[in-house]
């Protein structure tokens, strides 16, 4: 079985993403956090699911499309994926904190 951890970085853009909705709506924040949180739940039966990162193309760099965010994962092996980031559709993958912290 697959394990999904979740990096500081993808908590944090949670975190700033339900911030910046709750400003209008705290409930759509809580929802809208919610189901990013629970889209990764496919990638435990099948981690290639996401479409590869056209940025990186690199394999074990994919991504989930929800709504208006990118969710990015890693495939690190056959037990393990952590989410990199979340990061709006509208932003450069690049510019997010993950990449430019992590060296990908």
């Amino acid at each position: 079985m697959v394990k999904i951890v979740w990096t500081d970085f993808a908590i944090n853009d949670l975190n700033e993403i339900g911030n910046f909705i709750s400003e209008n709506s705290v409930r759509y924040a809580e929802i809208t956090v919610d189901k990013l949180f629970k889209s990764v739940e496919i990638l435990v039966n099948n981690c290639f699911v996401g479409r590869v990162v056209p940025e990186f193309e690199d394999e074990t760099i994919r991504e989930l499309i929800r709504g208006n965010y990118r969710v990015v994962y890693r495939i690190v092996d056959d037990f393990r994926i952590d989410v990199i980031t979340v990061n709006s559709c509208a932003k450069p993958i690049e510019n997010s904190d993950a990449f430019l912290n992590d060296g990908l």
